[in-house]
């Protein structure tokens, strides 16, 4: 079953399978087979057609994928023109949030160290 371009999984409940979408979590994964009246523990490959087009339908009235993501992109693009301070850290790619920055957000600022090493640099034999 496709949606919106995305593969739902096949061997996945419905419920999990769903949140292979971007904007859609467990809940509201949940409220759309409540609506189209689908229990939640059945698989994607066992829906008939009419049923994945209820689904479908559903799923097309909310905002997901690109449109969320084009939207997410515009308000931080806002933030950066107007030179807030949320705008200034996405810029400087550092969390926004408040968290601290001593010794955590590696990841956001790209320094990631996979492993601990002893701490010295391996000189290479001639």
């Amino acid at each position: 079953m496709r949606i919106l371009g995305i593969t739902i999984p096949d061997e996945k409940r419905l419920e999990i399978g769903l949140t292979a979408l971007f904007g859609v979590g467990r809940s509201r994964a949940q409220k759309v087979l409540d609506k189209a009246k689908i229990d939640h523990g059945k698989k994607a490959k066992d829906l008939s057609v009419d049923e994945e087009n209820k689904i479908r339908e559903i799923l097309e009235s909310y905002k997901i994928e690109g449109d969320l993501k084009r939207e997410v992109s515009g308000n931080v693009k806002r933030l950066k023109d107007i030179m807030s301070y949320r705008g200034s850290r996405h810029a400087k790619k550092l969390p926004v949030h408040g968290q601290s920055t001593k010794t955590n957000s590696r990841t956001v600022r790209g320094n990631v160290r996979k492993t601990m090493g002893s701490g010295r640099t391996k000189v290479d034999k001639k």
